[in-house]
């Protein structure tokens, strides 16, 4: 039972709150913006990692040391890349980010055509006119 609760202890976020509620609502943004590099899924507002815990603490520092949103991000996308950004910008290393989920789609539907007009020219396929 103690390994439990000091499993769930470890998962709290030990960083101090921000009290000035200007910079706390800066701070809440960014967070949102970026992307857990662990969990990929999640924000690093929302995510437990470790990894994410250092980005908020990293964002939270760089916030108190008077660094600005575009400062901020400019930061973590050199330091960790566009793929930190939930909605990278449309640039060319980032178009299959952006293209990705269409491509596919294509891909799958192309498949599907090429598997049903198969089907069709199959002998045997139309069993209506082999009953007539």
């Amino acid at each position: 039972m103690l390994l439990l609760f000091s499993m769930a202890a470890a998962a709290i976020d030990s960083t101090p709150p921000i009290e000035d509620p200007v910079l706390r609502a800066r701070y809440e943004n960014l967070t949102e913006q970026f992307r857990c590099l662990v969990c990929q899924n999640e924000s690093i507002a929302d995510s437990n990692a470790d990894l994410a815990a250092d980005l908020r603490r990293e964002v939270r520092d760089l916030l108190l040391a008077g660094k600005t949103d575009r400062q901020i991000v400019d930061y973590m996308t050199a330091r960790y890349g566009d793929f930190v950004l939930y909605k990278p910008p449309l640039q060319a290393n980032t178009l299959l980010l952006w293209a990705g989920p269409l491509l596919l789609l294509l891909i799958a539907l192309g498949i599907l055509l090429r598997v049903l007009h198969q089907r069709a020219a199959m002998p045997g396929a139309d069993t209506e006119e082999s009953d007539a």
